[in-house]
């Protein structure tokens, strides 16, 4: 009887080397350690992965009491992929930040560790951004925040230093402090008119933790074992929260091809936008979730697929093609995030999305050892 995937991935896991050493480097399909894209059109997208390896090896787990150690360390890093690509829109208004180490620190400093007081939460190690930014109006916003907006956040956490038991509330101040200073910035440097705006969703990934900012209406979503949980709540006008702090403003919210900002806007918050303040506002949601030997991948997007599937439905094509291709690991030199993302922007072209596509997949699960099949 052929044995089920599962019981493939367990032997595999079984068979994995405990000594093993992960590469020291970061490397990535692109330059260096900051890679920022747009794209063209459907037919020349612009796409690309890489691997985030950890950091330094550790002893042989022998040596340890079972779960002394960081979560994000029980694999060999992450892998990643994107596209971004025009579809059927006339111009491209998207941008894509994937920065493998913008920071680097110990789990404990970044704070939320799994394993606190342990030997590898005292280690050094990278911690990883991803952003997707859709814009409207026009592509500078957008533009800018892939090329500002982890530096902003870097130096705003650097600044805050608050008690250890706090550190969640220093990742709240960086990033609402973050996302102020790059829609001051869009102002103060000309970066485009008023009436040009983006939305930002980053993730911050550490060896324990996701932490995810969001304003407007591109969304971020986790697939941990069989479910998809939602990172990110959409900012739309007629939410009901964000419908009151409209009024309450003096706003309007108006239903014009859909509920929007004076008729204009079809988001409550997002990054420029000058012209709707203080009713569209830079303000980010942030949420925290601690990383599990469950969990499989990440998706952030932006509304070009999110208006064509579902959390669920994205979730459930991510994961059974992650484990596919996991599984027979092909040898097209196409990781299996890169395959997720290329599937998941075609899927959303083919059922007629009329927007732009971004979409970034981060595969949290350990590489395989075996040699790929031919």
């Amino acid at each position: 009887m052929e044995p089920t995937v599962q019981e493939e991935e367990e032997r595999l896991e079984r068979v994995e080397s405990v000594d093993s050493l992960p590469d020291l480097d970061l490397a990535s399909a692109s330059s260096g350690l900051s890679s920022m894209f747009s794209s063209g059109d459907i037919s020349a997208r612009s796409g690309s992965s890489g691997e985030i390896p950890a950091a330094e090896a550790v002893l042989p787990r022998l040596q340890e009491p079972a779960r002394q150690k960081c979560v994000g360390r029980n694999n060999k890093g992450v892998t990643w992929g994107f596209t971004s690509v025009i579809g059927r829109r006339k111009e491209m208004e998207d941008a894509v930040a994937i920065v493998p180490g913008f920071m680097s620190h110990t789990c404990d400093h970044v704070g939320g560790c799994t394993a606190p007081g342990s030997r590898t939460s005292a280690e050094i190690s990278p911690v990883h951004f991803f952003g997707v930014y859709d814009g409207h109006g026009g592509s500078q916003v957008a533009q800018f925040c892939a090329e500002k907006m982890h530096g902003v956040i870097a130096e705003e956490w650097g600044r805050e230093t608050v008690d250890a038991t706090e550190w969640q509330r220093r990742w709240e101040v960086a990033f609402s402090r973050g996302f102020e200073k790059a829609d001051n910035d869009v102002l103060r440097e000309e970066i485009a008119s008023e009436m040009v705006g983006s939305t930002a969703v980053v993730v911050v990934l550490s060896g324990c933790q996701i932490i995810t900012s969001n304003c407007g209406d591109s969304r971020a979503v986790l697939c941990r074992g069989t479910e998809t949980i939602p990172l990110t709540v959409d900012q739309k006008p007629d939410r009901h929260d964000e419908l009151l702090r409209i009024e309450r403003e003096g706003g309007k919210v108006i239903n014009w091809n859909g509920a929007r900002v004076f008729g204009v806007l079809a988001m409550s918050r997002a990054i420029g936008d000058h012209y709707l303040k203080p009713w569209v506002i830079p303000v980010p949601e942030i949420t925290f979730m601690t990383r599990t030997d469950e969990d499989e991948c990440l998706i952030l997007a932006s509304d070009g697929l999110w208006d064509i599937m579902s959390n669920e439905e994205a979730g459930g094509v991510a994961c059974r093609l992650l484990r596919r291709r996991r599984r027979l690991m092909m040898a097209d030199g196409v990781s299996p995030a890169q395959a997720v993302a290329d599937n998941l922007t075609d899927i959303a072209y083919g059922r007629n999305s009329s927007d732009n596509i971004s979409v970034i997949v981060v595969d949290l699960k350990p590489r395989r050892t075996r040699q790929p099949r031919q």
